[in-house]
């Protein structure tokens, strides 16, 4: 099947945090991206190649918009749905008092489905197209995650939490249980459409030794499979860690020892590792996801892109809502919330670099570089059609505007889904914005 789109759009050739941002974003304000069996063919001026265009094909025009390639998030937690916005307090006491609790619900696969069809749904009307997800202990929440996912043609993430100590019972599995149900998830999931499984230990405290090394063991066996986890968010959780691993010379360290860190290893917020802990990231190929709003809303500290993207021994860095204590499904409300934590560093971050960042950086950290991130030949037709006059403040405020970093700017600071005019997945358009609106009214 061959389609195309019309309008503006952006791209980047190269990364702002280590080269001239002016000559890494691509941008043309009128250009057919020519798509066929959801990759993209070719792209560039429509005055080249409108001629091009086989006979009737159909053309789809956005104007007043900016087509670019599909948000990805790279660290969030689908389950805790039901609980954003769920008043803070600390890491450690918003798991016992609102994760942990919210989490025994999806032993019920009904429940898991609800969930994971709601979650879908935001992340496509908010332009995410991709994304690395944590589902609970339970292996349906696993199942309804996927199944729900699969008419979307998504390119998702995700993976069984393996934790047999520190929780509730009902949220504990042991090192054999969680190792064998993760391999009967890989199995049954990973490479299958567009998925893929992510060995997923929640983090150190809540796994004995014994199922770190499962999966580490895992790993090992399945060696193209991504890794998650968290790491370094809280102060507290960092002495807690070094309590539980006093042989460990400290966080980084316990996941290394046991064969969890390397590339396609993604671990959440990295807001306190140490310079010796950033080198071993480095070397190891691992990456952090940045998770600003989450990071705000729980009190847990300003994470420095800049150091850790440092070139003299560079860690890939992805964009992140770690929902529910990331507090928005929306990237533009992410890349805004990102953009202060630089202000307070004294480490500005440019529309390039957010954009780069919550695109082809992120593509990058889950080694995912080669599919999507990108509107280039050959890449996976996924993208997000940002509308620059969705408010009437960001209308007003475009008449000032006078280029498309500064457009880019405005709407990432002031943006959030009424942005994301539609979201196109796999060559198809999953979510159009007027549409989802009168289908609302008529419901």
């Amino acid at each position: 099947m061959e389609i195309a789109l019309r309008g503006a759009y952006i791209d980047f050739k190269d990364n702002p945090f280590r080269n001239d941002p002016s000559g890494c974003l691509v941008h043309e304000s009128d250009a057919i991206i020519w798509i066929r069996d959801g990759k993209v063919l070719q792209v560039g001026p429509a005055s080249d190649l409108l001629p091009q265009l086989p006979e009737g094909i159909p053309v789809t025009h956005y104007r007043d918009s900016v087509i670019l390639p599909g948000f990805i998030d790279s660290h969030v937690h689908y389950p805790q749905t039901p609980i954003i916005g769920a008043y803070g307090e600390q890491l450690l006491e918003w798991l016992n008092n609102y994760t942990f609790v919210a989490e025994q619900a999806f032993a019920d696969k009904d429940v898991a489905r609800e969930v994971a069809r709601f979650y879908l749904r935001e992340n496509l009307r908010n332009g995410v197209t991709s994304a690395t997800v944590y589902c609970t202990v339970f292996p349906q929440s696993v199942d309804a995650l996927f199944e729900e996912a699969q008419p979307y043609g998504m390119r998702l993430m995700a993976g069984k939490i393996m934790m047999d100590r520190n929780a509730p019972a009902a949220l504990t599995d042991t090192a054999q249980s969680g190792y064998d149900q993760s391999k009967q998830l890989i199995e049954r999931w990973h490479g299958k459409d567009r998925f893929e499984y992510v060995i997923t230990p929640r983090f150190a405290p809540t796994s004995t030794p014994e199922q770190l090394e499962a999966a580490g063991a895992l790993a090992r066996e399945y060696p193209d499979t991504l890794i998650q986890s968290h790491i370094s968010e809280n102060k507290n959780e960092i002495a807690w860690v070094n309590q539980l691993f006093p042989q460990h010379k400290g966080y980084a360290d316990v996941y290394r020892h046991f064969g969890l860190l390397r590339e396609r290893a993604i671990y959440g917020h990295g807001i306190h590792l140490t310079e010796e802990e950033l080198h071993l990231f480095s070397e190891t190929g691992a990456a952090i996801a940045h998770c600003p709003t989450s990071n705000l809303f729980l009190g847990s500290g300003l994470f420095n892109i800049r150091t850790a993207l440092d070139a003299k021994r560079p860690v890939h860095v992805g964009l992140a809502t770690d929902l529910g204590a990331g507090t928005s499904f929306s990237l533009l409300q992410t890349l805004n919330e990102a953009y202060k934590v630089a202000q307070l560093n004294g480490v500005p971050l440019s529309a390039t670099h957010a954009f780069y960042q919550a695109t082809r950086g992120t593509a990058e950290a889950l080694g995912l570089q080669d599919r999507i991130g990108r509107i280039a030949a050959g890449m996976e037709a996924d993208f997000a059609v940002l509308d620059l006059q969705s408010t009437p403040l960001i209308r007003f405020r475009m008449k000032y505007a006078d280029s498309i970093e500064e457009a880019l700017f405005i709407n990432m600071t002031l943006g959030d889904d009424r942005a994301i005019r539609a979201t196109w997945v796999n060559g198809a358009c999953v979510y159009d914005r007027e549409q989802d609106a009168q289908q609302e009214v008529r419901a």
